[in-house]
């Protein structure tokens, strides 16, 4: 379990002021310009060695991406940071937390970021529906700039570097990186075909990265406790802290900064009150976030909280929002509702995703009530497979990803439907 002095966000439930003043007594802003001082290689190198991994969902080693930026401008290229603060997926709210309570973190972080990359700017990509978060963002980056800790000689490091507030209109597909570029030069919001990467192509043609809101907010701590002291902490590969949510059938629903590798029972009875009615009520959990494979009461038992031990019991960690559902849950409509979300927000760009997504969502619709023949289960697993894997973005996985988990775990339950509602029909006719 975490100690305390290993907290990164020490205010995010917002007990304490957000403003600046406040949050430099909890300790940011402390000594940047010494960070910046140690020169980009160095806060490169730091970050590699801390093993971060992105925190939006992929998992790629943070350290890694920063470096692919380029050194020097070959053609007057400026180059970019951009924050993905749309934090569009079902069940999580951890970025929010993060803008609304602890901001200057994040305003920190994408100085020291921007600066690691060279980076003339950063812009932090807000989702529509945040409009509190987007004003309070707003307020803290002021607060930075009158400070001097922004803009024209920024910290007094001799760099210049601004940040900018963008908000989106509230799409899921803009959470996808290149999407979310497209948004912000002012276009619809549909995904890039890559090559070329942002490294090289990003926002407004010039060189360009895309983080998510925690994996920014969390580097000046690691560059300010060490990259050992990060490395320490979760197993190898995993290392850190991590903010998961928790919500659904649980008795106390919250977000909680955990260590990685936390076992998932440990997790949920620890800080969440436990499941509604015990542990033995649980039905099954998607462990992080709606577009990724749940997992069954007897996985839940033993797995733990990483991105490797979920991928190695055909999951994943992806944001680290754990949805409980007990036994009370309607597991199969509650996978159908899933669907119809990402249906919904489609781009519509790819064939596969913009007819497959519908498509499914229609057969699990049939599949809820019964009024199906047990052959489709086997159609529909194939038809997810084919969508899965074969769009620009990974919208066309999130879709399927819940279905394979389902028909995985839970084939009897849509079984048992199949053949009670066969029953129903033989009945009615004779």
């Amino acid at each position: 379990m975490l100690k305390d002095q290993d907290r990164i966000f020490t205010n995010i439930y917002g007990f304490q002021s957000w403003g600046i003043d406040a949050a430099m007594k909890r300790g940011d802003w402390d000594g940047t310009k010494d960070i910046l001082a140690k020169g980009q290689d160095w806060i490169i190198d730091q970050m590699k060695e801390s093993g971060l991994r992105g925190r939006g969902g992929a998992g790629f080693p943070t350290g890694v991406k920063w470096s692919f930026m380029p050194k020097e401008s070959k053609d007057g290229r400026p180059s970019y940071l951009v924050i993905n603060a749309d934090e569009s997926e079902p069940g999580t709210c951890k970025d929010r937390e993060i803008m609304r309570h602890d901001p200057q973190k994040l305003v920190e972080g994408a100085l020291i970021a921007g600066y690691a990359m060279r980076a003339k700017a950063a812009y932090i990509y807000v989702r529509g529906e945040f409009y509190l978060e987007a004003e309070r963002l707003n307020a803290a980056v002021a607060q930075a700039y009158e400070k001097g800790f922004l803009g024209k000689n920024a910290c007094g490091s001799g760099y210049d570097f601004d940040v900018y507030v963008h908000r989106g209109a509230g799409a899921y597909i803009c959470g996808e990186e290149t999407a979310l570029i497209e948004s912000l030069e002012g276009k619809k919001g549909q995904p890039r075909l890559k090559p070329p990467f942002p490294a090289n192509v990003g926002v407004f043609g010039c060189p360009t990265t895309v983080n998510n809101v925690e994996s920014i907010a969390v580097a000046p701590t690691i560059l300010r406790r060490g990259a050992s002291w990060f490395a320490g902490l979760g197993r190898p590969n995993n290392t850190g802290t991590k903010i998961f949510c928790i919500s659904g059938h649980v008795n106390t629903p919250c977000n909680v900064e955990e260590e990685m590798g936390i076992p998932l029972r440990e997790l949920i009875e620890k800080h969440a009150g436990g499941v509604r009615g015990g542990w033995d009520n649980l039905l099954a959990v998607i462990p992080g976030g709606s577009s990724v494979p749940l997992l069954p009461k007897s996985i839940c038992d033993d797995v733990l909280m990483d991105f490797d031990s979920l991928k190695e019991v055909k999951s994943g960690l992806g944001t680290a929002a754990v949805i409980v559902m007990d036994k009370s849950t309607d597991i199969v409509k509650a996978i159908a509702r899933l669907s119809y979300f990402y249906k919904h927000e489609s781009c519509g760009q790819c064939t596969p995703c913009r007819e497959g997504t519908g498509w499914m969502w229609r057969v699990m619709e049939r599949l809820a009530v019964g009024q199906a023949e047990k052959e489709e289960i086997d159609m529909l697993l194939d038809v997810t497979k084919q969508v899965e894997g074969h769009t620009i973005c990974a919208l066309g996985d999130a879709a399927a990803w819940p279905i394979q988990g389902l028909i995985r775990h839970f084939r009897p339950e849509i079984e048992r439907r199949i053949d009670a509602y066969h029953g129903r029909q033989i009945e009615a006719a004779e």
